[in-house]
């Protein structure tokens, strides 16, 4: 019977993604479909909009609108710019020192904002003309802002680590933003390296000499903006307030922020709301679809066919963790992150816990491969946002994706096969 409930699931939410339906209803419909192989319509229906209902009760997701919102703010408040200038005066000077500014700047503001979304629009919209002047290729400029703005999804706060969670029936938030600082720092680094050798290849220019005047004079004016990660991670870590507090301190921050740099004014405000509750509304429903299906899959004993099908395979911990990888890769490809983080940790997760993996280190390790999704078509919306932002096509992108796809897969497997990348800061922190 579970096989058929395998089938039904899959076949129906492949057929509507395929013909159009957005991937909350494609999610939603393949759930009710799937239920009603065993139950009739109107317990089905009713279960199902219980099970939304109730994925959605959890105070930790109060954190994803705040931590929009904050991210909205940032990304009209001045904050991108100080970032990039700072980054310029570390980097700028270099050959080809514009590729490295895109990498550490959609680091730190990825990190801030927490929305890779965010950071591919704001740094390619501000760096992009100014490569494109400097005789930068501007596919290869896309392809390193495309990359590079995945890694504020590692580095916290998170709102995917904060879904990853939720998913894994309470893995410690503080422990998962703590973990992603050395996976988010080293995978910037290989596609710091990366871009590298395309300076070497292209020999592409670098900038001016900055003075230590400068470098502290811009040093400075970034210092508020990075002070939001310390007072957010700090707190948190500290015990002072918990993620979803943070993500509340972090919005009167970067408001009042915002306002200090006269950048912001308050009849922009409703704009950044009603965007803020348009993304909050999708991730939202989202959620709560992908909760609706997980309990589905639970209720059919699905997660425990497919463990069973992987451990007929292999009891090797290696041999799984590289299927899992496999399997999340090809997920990353045609499914957006948060419903497959819902779905797939209930799934995996018992797994690898079985097998002695950590499930803070699963939790990166997952992210990064659903990360690279991100970046590759048809479904990648960083990719498109990225491509958008440079004025090209896809199909001029692709040829210097590559190089990056391959550092960030590379990286992955690093992380994969070294767990006190990932677990050394939470262990030194005690979480």
């Amino acid at each position: 019977m579970e096989y058929i409930s395998i089938i039904i699931l899959v076949l129906t939410f492949i057929t509507l993604m395929g013909i159009g339906v957005p991937v909350a209803w494609s999610l939603g419909l393949s759930s009710l479909l799937t239920l009603l192989v065993s139950v009739t319509f109107i317990p089905s229906a009713t279960t199902i909009a219980q099970r939304m209902g109730t994925g959605l009760d959890s105070f930790s997701l109060l954190a994803i609108p705040f931590f929009v919102l904050a991210g909205e703010i940032m990304n009209r408040g001045g904050i991108a710019n100080r970032l990039i200038e700072l980054a310029k005066a570390i980097t700028g000077r270099l050959p080809g020192g514009l590729l490295y500014v895109n990498v550490i700047a959609a680091m730190l503001f990825g990190a801030i904002a927490g929305s890779a979304a965010a950071a591919a629009s704001a740094i390619g919209g501000i760096l992009g003309k100014r490569m494109e002047k400097e005789g930068y290729p501007k596919e290869l400029g896309a392809a390193v802002n495309i990359t590079s703005s995945t890694t504020g999804l590692i580095i916290p706060p998170s709102n995917i680590l904060i879904v990853y969670s939720l998913a894994s029936g309470g893995v410690s938030i503080a422990a998962l933003f703590i973990a992603g600082y050395l996976p988010g720092i080293f995978i910037g680094l290989l596609l710091m390296l990366t871009a590298a050798i395309f300076v070497k290849r292209k020999h592409l220019p670098g900038g001016e000499v900055t003075s230590i005047k400068d470098l502290v004079s811009k040093f400075l004016k970034a210092f508020p903006s990075l002070m939001l990660l310390v007072v957010v991670m700090g707190g948190i870590v500290g015990g002072v307030f918990t993620a979803t507090e943070a993500s509340a301190i972090a919005v009167i921050y970067t408001l009042g922020l915002s306002f200090f740099y006269k950048e912001l004014k308050w009849k922009e405000l409703p704009a950044i709301l009603l965007k803020s509750s348009e993304t909050t509304a999708v991730v939202m429903l989202l959620i709560a679809t992908s909760m609706s299906m997980s309990w589905v899959m639970s209720s059919e004993d699905i997660p425990q066919s497919i463990s069973s099908a992987l451990l007929s395979v292999s009891d090797n911990i290696w041999v799984i963790l590289l299927l899992i990888n496999i399997l999340l890769l090809f997920v990353g490809i045609f499914m957006d992150m948060t419903p497959a983080v819902l779905i797939f940790t209930p799934i995996f997760l018992p797994i690898v816990t079985a097998l002695g993996i950590d499930p803070v280190h699963f939790g990166i390790i997952m992210i990064l491969n659903l990360c690279i999704g991100l970046c590759t078509p048809p479904v990648g919306s960083v990719l498109f946002i990225g491509v958008g932002v440079a004025q090209t096509n896809i199909e001029k992108v692709v040829k210097p994706l590559v190089p990056f796809f391959i550092a960030m897969i590379l990286g992955l497997i690093v992380i994969t096969v070294w767990p006190s990348l990932t677990l050394w800061l939470p262990r030194m922190f005690g979480l």
